[in-house]
């Protein structure tokens, strides 16, 4: 079935008085796309990321309009005439109907990460090359094997995980790391993130490679803010993994260290060009020494000990 897409540009004061309108003229639902909403939302989450990508905001600027779906039929056809006589300015096009659950998939494929490992989309066969395979649900949070902060931080821990070590993964995201660590050797992994929702995403990507609660346990919570998280995290671990942004890492640096097991290694990454001084300063003025520097377009990444 074919949809009639309609895009109105509307100045931000008058968007709930159009809404009010055009859902008298039968529309029932809007998407609202408007450039000073998503500075609000970057400025308000800015804790999370340093970088945007540049094509997001450009096709924001100057930005502030209504966009609705009609059915392709005769009652979506008697709407848009309603609407087109009320807003002639409007504009109309077409489009098929298609599998909108799940064309993302088309979007992923293996992705090899340092010397072992491959990161397969769980729907995926995985290559037959020799490197272990890492599967992963994608779609249900942050790290996903594509970005470079992800495959430096793996690339970087090849060295460091192996049998009898266990790893803290902070900021943990999909649990892609600390799965990682746990295929490459390592005996189990502690994780923890802002968002409640990984707890959930991190151990069902665990249970995709063959891992339970007996090698990988994850939590939420703030660890810059509250220090009986920080407690319940304890200490001793070989490894710690920050794939965070440079704002967290920072922080974190003053108190990295105690997590950590005499002569462990502090890998960490989500650090873009104009921040890496900074972090880098930091780590050093909190006692950690950088051993390696990798870097991967715009990102980088520090081992330290």
């Amino acid at each position: 079935m074919r949809y009639i897409e309609v895009s109105l540009d509307t100045p931000a004061a008058q968007m709930d008085a159009r809404c009010d309108a055009l859902m008298a003229l039968g529309v029932e639902g809007f998407v609202i796309e408007n450039e000073d909403d998503l500075h609000d939302f970057l400025e308000n989450s800015r804790q999370y990321w340093d970088y945007v990508d540049e094509s997001v905001e450009k096709a924001y600027l100057g930005v502030s309009r209504l966009r609705f779906y009609l059915n392709d039929d005769e009652e979506g056809r008697g709407v848009l005439r309603r609407v087109t006589d009320a807003f002639p300015d409007c504009t109309v096009s077409m489009t098929e109907d298609r599998d909108w659950e799940n064309d993302w998939k088309n979007c992923y494929e293996p992705i090899e990460v340092g010397r072992k490992l491959v990161v397969v989309p769980e729907w995926m066969d995985a290559p037959d090359d020799g490197r272990t395979a890492l599967r992963l649900d994608p779609g249900i949070a942050f790290g996903t094997g594509s970005h470079p902060t992800t495959k430096l931080c793996l690339a970087a821990m090849e060295n460091y995980a192996h049998s009898g070590v266990k790893v803290l993964d902070l900021g943990c995201g999909s649990g892609i790391l600390g799965i990682g660590a746990l295929l490459l050797g390592c005996d189990s992994c502690v994780g923890c993130d802002v968002d409640p929702k990984a707890k959930d995403a991190a151990m069902m990507n665990a249970a995709l490679n063959g891992f339970g609660e007996d090698k990988i346990r994850v939590c939420a919570g703030d660890i810059l803010s509250d220090a009986s998280m920080r407690r319940s995290l304890g200490s001793g671990y070989p490894l710690v993994l920050a794939n965070i942004v440079a704002d967290v890492i920072i922080s974190l640096s003053a108190f990295a260290r105690s997590f950590m097991a005499p002569g462990g290694t502090f890998i960490c990454s989500g650090i873009i060009d104009d921040r890496q001084n900074e972090v880098c300063n930091a780590l050093i003025a909190n006692g950690f020494k950088i051993v390696s520097h990798s870097q991967e377009e715009e990102w980088h990444c520090f081992v330290c000990e």
